[in-house]
C-alpha cells in the first residue's frame, strides 16, 4: 500500500507539472486564443467520447441537465480564452500569478452557491491577495491588459469549479466533462461564425508545430490530465489533490523562466506580489482542510 500511495503522489505532481506546462504551450502556439480553445475542446471532447465508449459509460441525460452542463461548458471556454489571451497580452508569469487569485473569488462565490457564511479569514486573505495584485500591477503596468485578462480567467475558473462541485455530487465527472467540452465547441463555433468571419482555409491551415502543440494540449494536458486527476483521488484525499494543484503557478513560472528567460524575467516587486498571492492560496487551503475534516466536506478543484 505505501508503494501504491507513493506512486500516486508522484503521479499527482506529474499532473500538476502538466497543468503548469499548459501555459508554456499557450506561449508556443501561434494561433489566436479563440481558435486555440476551439481546437482544444474539440479534440479533448473526441478523446473523452472514445474513453466513454471504451469503459462503456452511459451518457444519456435529460434536457435540463444537459443545459446546465452546456452553461458550465461556456464558462470553461471563456476561462481558457481569457487565460491564453492573457499570455498573448503579457507573458506566462503574469498570467499564472493572476490565475492564483482564484482563491479570492472563491471566498465570495462559494458562500453564494453553497449558501454559507463568509469566513473571517477569507476576507483577510482576500485583502492580502489584492495587495499582491497591486504590487504586481505597479511594477508591471505595461502588462495591464494581461493582468485584467488573467484576473478574469481566475474568476471564470473559480465560478466553473464551484458550479462543477455541485454537479459532481450527482453525476459522473467523465460525463460532465464530455458535455462541457462539446458545448464549448458549439458555443465557440457560433462565436467564430458570427464575430470572426467564420471558418476558412486559413483557420485550418496551421503550422506543423502548432498541430503538435495543440494535440499535446488537448490529449495530455486536458483529456489525460482530467482522467489522471480522477484516478489519483481514489488513493489521495481531495484536499491534498487541490492543495497540490495550487503549486501549478510555481511549476509554470519556473518553466517559463527556464525556457523564455528574455521575456519572463520580472522585477523584484513582481515576485513579492506573486509570493503573497501563492502563500495566501496555500494558507487558505490548509485552513479549509481543517474545517472540511471536521465537517466531512470535500474540496473542488479548478480547471487549467
Amino acid at each position: 500500500m505505501p508503494n501504491v500511495k507513493l506512486k500516486n503522489y508522484l503521479h499527482l505532481h506529474f499532473l500538476v507539472f502538466i497543468a503548469g506546462f499548459t501555459a508554456i504551450l499557450g506561449e508556443l502556439i501561434s494561433i489566436g486564443s479563440t481558435a486555440l480553445v476551439w481546437y482544444r475542446m474539440l479534440i479533448a471532447g473526441i478523446l473523452m467520447f472514445l474513453y466513454i465508449k471504451m469503459i462503456r459509460l452511459k451518457i444519456k441525460l435529460d434536457v435540463k441537465t444537459k443545459l446546465k452542463f452546456f452553461g458550465a461548458g461556456i464558462i470553461i471556454a471563456l476561462h481558457w480564452i481569457t487565460f491564453f489571451e492573457a499570455i498573448n497580452q503579457s507573458n506566462v508569469s503574469i498570467t499564472l500569478a493572476m490565475f492564483s487569485t482564484g482563491a479570492f473569488f472563491a471566498s465570495f462565490i462559494e458562500p453564494l452557491i453553497y449558501k454559507r457564511r463568509i469566513i473571517w479569514y477569507e476576507i483577510l486573505f482576500g485583502i492580502i491577495v489584492i495587495l499582491g495584485v497591486l504590487l504586481i500591477t505597479q511594477s508591471e503596468i505595461k502588462y495591464i491588459n494581461g493582468i485584467i485578462l488573467g484576473v478574469s480567467s481566475a474568476l471564470f475558473s473559480t465560478l466553473f469549479a464551484v458550479i462543477n462541485g455541485r454537479f459532481i455530487e450527482t453525476h459522473s465527472a467523465t460525463i460532465i466533462s464530455f458535455y462541457e467540452f462539446i458545448s464549448g465547441v458549439v458555443f465557440l463555433s457560433i462565436f467564430i461564425l458570427v464575430f470572426e468571419g467564420g471558418f476558412d482555409m486559413a483557420f485550418f491551415s496551421l503550422k506543423t508545430w502548432d498541430w503538435i502543440y495543440i494535440l499535446i494540449l488537448a490529449s495530455v494536458c486536458t483529456a489525460y490530465a482530467f482522467i489522471g486527476s480522477v484516478k489519483v483521488m481514489k488513493y489521495i484525499s481531495p484536499y491534498t489533490v487541490v492543495l497540490t494543484y495550487n503549486l501549478e503557478p510555481l511549476y509554470g513560472i519556473a518553466l517559463a523562466l527556464l525556457l523564455f528567460p528574455e521575456t519572463e524575467t520580472m522585477s523584484t516587486q513582481f515576485y513579492y506580489g506573486a509570493f503573497l498571492i501563492l502563500a495566501t492560496v496555500l494558507a487558505d487551503g490548509i485552513l479549509k482542510n481543517k474545517k472540511s475534516i471536521k465537517k466531512g466536506n470535500t474540496l473542488t478543484s479548478k480547471p487549467n
